[in-house]
């Protein structure tokens, strides 16, 4: 398969499309693996984990490299934003391993003791997004390895790169076949999800993927964990410094180009504010430098999809800056803010995954929450207030497996990060997410 650099439009290297035989090889050396690693003390892990995240720290410019030569980021942004928290990531679950949950043994029938037994599942087939290459490998694997389990990831067919790398740096502290790594299409993904040996799923991707992923395992009984996407709500009230904002709004929105499943993309302002705070956070977007602030999509199609929709736009909707692509190579979109937009909108209901955010109004705190919800989806949201109780009602009625109060996207290794409705179910990072690849067993003495 050709790589492209999105940053050019040129193809940059090349990466295998792996077969049904070289999924047949992963897999099994996945179960061989697992019948001594699935016996490994939390110790063991816990070292083989830590030695992992040293080698990210030690090899920062080799991943910095491969990871922005697929997506075309910044190097900086990466090496700064992102890199930390990859090895944040791992180094959580090196110490969660050691420190598995259980209810205390005890007497619940008369003459028998009952404890708790948490075990991993086994093989795991996972599966990983273009946005974010490194970072999605890291809170995938670390997780099913600390756990006890062995497992073969399948990244993006554009972004391969930075998650082989990462297994070549693993093997240094794991046993041959606890991580395997395919690489491929959507065909190497289907021939992995139903592979006999595989026990659990885990899913990083569109809502399409995951309808698939969870219809093929149904047939096996196969666990299934899917992160898919995301339509972030943002609610804004009347007592905000409006700059203020707006500015730490637009930094959030247009990260990664806004390929991003929790980012800001459905701004819902107070109407006594909705003008000022417009024109504050329209400027803001126009003054972000596109190669510099943010980087491209990640390929042509996703460039044509954002296009698409916004040839679609209804006549009501405004675009108050950007649409357009800038004069240069490579598949760049300007940071975008519709505003007009209705609740039953295209652009409002579907994810866009670009730089593109819209703006609507609204009259009181009931119907914020209510063009909140009103979306299929339910990953994150954020509410901005000074009103500590207005806050507290927000974090309550929001559906959404996230909620950030004057804040927005920042994550923390300790906390689940997952959502509800069709954004899916199971948790990455956290104990949570921990738990998602154990399996509890119920001993009688």
């Amino acid at each position: 398969m050709a790589l492209t650099d999105p940053a050019t439009g040129r193809v940059h290297g090349h990466a295998p499309r792996s077969g049904p035989a070289d999924t047949d090889a992963a897999c099994a050396a996945a179960a061989t693996a697992y019948a001594h690693w699935s016996t490994t003390t939390p110790a063991a892990r816990q070292r083989a984990l830590l030695g992992i995240a040293d080698a990210i720290e030690a090899h920062a410019e080799a991943l910095t490299a491969a990871e922005t030569a697929d997506t075309g980021k910044p190097p900086e942004q990466f090496r700064t934003e992102e890199l930390p928290a990859i090895a944040d990531a791992v180094r959580y679950f090196a110490g969660a391993a050691r420190n598995l949950p259980g209810a205390a043994a005890a007497e619940y029938t008369e003459g028998r003791t009952s404890l708790l037994r948490r075990e991993p599942v086994g093989v795991c087939a996972q599966i990983t997004p273009w946005n974010y290459p490194l970072m999605m490998a890291a809170w995938k694997i670390a997780p099913a390895i600390a756990a006890g389990n062995t497992t073969v990831l399948k990244p993006a067919d554009t972004t391969p790169s930075s998650a082989v790398l990462l297994a070549r740096l693993a093997a240094d502290h794991l046993p041959p076949g606890v991580l395997n790594v395919v690489c491929g299409d959507r065909d190497t993904g289907r021939a992995l999800t139903a592979h006999p040996d595989v026990a659990l799923i885990a899913v990083t991707g569109s809502v399409r993927a995951g309808r698939e992923i969870a219809a093929a395992a149904a047939a096996g009984l196969k666990r299934v964990h899917l992160e898919l996407g995301g339509n972030a709500p943002v609610l804004i009230h009347e007592d905000v410094d409006v700059a203020a904002t707006a500015a730490a709004l637009a930094a959030v929105a247009y990260y990664n180009a806004g390929q991003d499943c929790t980012a800001p993309t459905r701004l819902l302002v107070h109407r006594r504010i909705h003008d000022a705070f417009l024109a504050a956070f329209a400027a803001e977007a126009a003054a972000l430098r596109t190669g510099a602030d943010f980087g491209p999509l990640n390929n042509a199609a996703q460039l044509a999809s954002l296009r698409a929709l916004l040839d679609r736009l209804p006549a009501h909707a405004e675009i108050v800056t950007g649409g357009g692509r800038p004069a240069r190579p490579g598949f760049f979109h300007e940071a975008t803010v519709v505003a007009g937009v209705r609740q039953d909108d295209e652009i409002v209901q579907e994810e866009t995954f670009g730089p593109v955010v819209t703006v609507q109004p609204f009259a009181d705190e009931t119907e914020a929450l209510h063009l909140a919800n009103a979306v299929r989806f339910g990953l994150a949201a954020s509410v901005w207030t000074t009103d500590h109780d207005r806050a507290m009602r927000a974090t309550r009625a929001l559906h959404t497996g996230i909620v950030w109060v004057n804040t927005h996207g920042t994550t923390v290794s300790e906390m689940p990060h997952g959502g509800v409705k069709h954004s899916g179910y199971g948790s990455d990072l956290s104990l949570s997410g921990l738990l998602d690849y154990t399996q509890a067993k119920h001993v009688m003495l």
